[in-house]
């Protein structure tokens, strides 16, 4: 059965620096070629960003490598949407989490009707809303 996930930035990161901290559960979803795996837009606007100031030092390569990478990887590229973005007012703000990227994320994992793949322990506060596995 085909399912398909979108991977959180640092699911991304990871996954392109053969981090061991991807699960193995994790790892044969991202490399199962019966599923498609997300990669959004939002990932590499917030993997810019942390670049330029200095967040991801170690993680050197280049926003054109990391995109020409993943779909080398068979992962799919999701552009911004204007749904994605309509959606965004459905999540719930909490306190403890605001991160913009974050919620943009989570709207378009709504909105593509998708599973999040992510070992951000706040997205566990929508688990009434979406799935997240890690």
């Amino acid at each position: 059965m085909t399912m398909t996930y979108l991977i959180d930035t640092h699911c991304l990161i990871w996954f392109q620096d053969n981090n061991p901290k991807i699960p193995k559960r994790v790892m044969g979803i991202l490399q199962n070629p019966q599923n498609t795996i997300l990669f959004s837009q939002i990932s590499l606007f917030e993997i810019t960003i942390k670049q330029q100031i200095g967040k991801l030092s170690k993680f050197t390569a280049t926003i054109e490598e990391i995109f020409n990478q993943a779909l080398i990887d068979g992962f799919t590229f999701l552009p911004i949407a204007n749904k994605h973005l309509f959606q965004y007012n459905n999540i719930p703000l909490y306190e403890q989490h605001r991160d913009p990227f974050d919620r943009l994320l989570l709207a378009t994992t709504l909105s593509e009707k998708a599973t999040l793949l992510s070992a951000d322990a706040n997205f566990s506060l929508y688990k009434d809303i979406l799935e997240v596995v890690w």
